[in-house]
């Protein structure tokens, strides 16, 4: 089998990555290096490169033990790992799931096939294509001379563990980012904003989301959550602020801009 040496490789079972304990944790060498059997990497997949060295995605029915690493949540490596290196391990992810979501023709029900020379599904008897969804949507640190609006998220609420971070929400169709960043502010906690800023983005594989990033002011209003979406929001002094979102992540990025700002 002619396989390029010197390979990453990212090797996903059941919604998780199989993670080495040390280095990079992504597993790096070639099939005379590592323990891999042939068999597990003819269907292989080359999702990029990284460091200059190909980048493949291996994916396994079961959570088989092939002789190192042991398998993890891909949040387990947010922050330990160089920002590309996760960017790529999100991107196996996301091919994962859109391989087996897709499985099946959307608009007739007949059975799709794998492109070879893209990443692409077609159905051959209504001729009908699909690509990797990517969902956008906005996040936004707002701040108010030197606090920061901080909000505990449902899904975050964990009694010892709270994370206390920033509003996000989906694009809606027909909507402008900035748009939805005034949207979803004023959805969520009550408030005008103004000075709406484009930071940075992140792809943030859970499952397909492109996270744009913003920063902004408060302009108006008093804060009048959404108890749908958010367990309670605040205003929080710079030098006291809560559990916040793991370094690695484009939320705290933003948090960290905004304490820039308020310095």
């Amino acid at each position: 089998m002619n396989t390029e040496k010197n390979c990453w490789w990212f090797i996903v079972a059941q919604g998780q990555i199989l993670l080495q304990p040390l280095g990079d944790f992504v597993p790096y060498g070639n099939l005379e290096d590592l323990p891999l059997a042939e068999s597990l990497v003819t269907e292989k997949i080359k999702i990029g490169e990284y460091q200059s060295s190909p980048c493949y995605l291996v994916q396994l029915d079961q959570q088989l033990d092939i002789g190192f690493g042991e398998y993890s949540d891909l949040r387990s490596l947010l922050g330990k790992v160089d920002d590309r290196l996760f960017d790529l391990a999100g991107r196996a992810f996301q091919l994962v799931n859109f391989y087996q979501t897709h499985q099946y023709c959307g608009q007739c029900g007949n059975e799709m096939q794998a492109i070879e020379w893209e990443v692409a599904m077609k159905c051959y008897h209504c001729q009908h294509r699909c690509y990797p969804r990517v969902s956008p949507c906005m996040i936004v640190a707002v701040r108010k001379d030197k606090q920061i609006l901080l909000a505990l998220h449902r899904r975050h609420q964990k009694d010892g563990l709270e994370i206390y971070t920033t509003l996000a929400g989906f694009t809606e169709a027909g909507e402008t980012l900035e748009q939805c960043v005034e949207r979803e502010v004023f959805e969520e906690v009550g408030l005008k904003i103004k000075n709406i800023e484009y930071v940075t983005s992140q792809p943030w594989p859970f499952p397909h989301s492109l996270m744009m990033g913003y920063i902004a002011d408060y302009q108006s209003g008093e804060i009048k959550i959404d108890p749908r979406e958010l367990t309670s929001a605040a205003w929080y002094d710079i030098d006291d602020l809560p559990n916040l979102p793991n370094e690695g992540t484009v939320a705290r990025k933003l948090i960290n801009c905004q304490i820039a700002n308020c310095r």
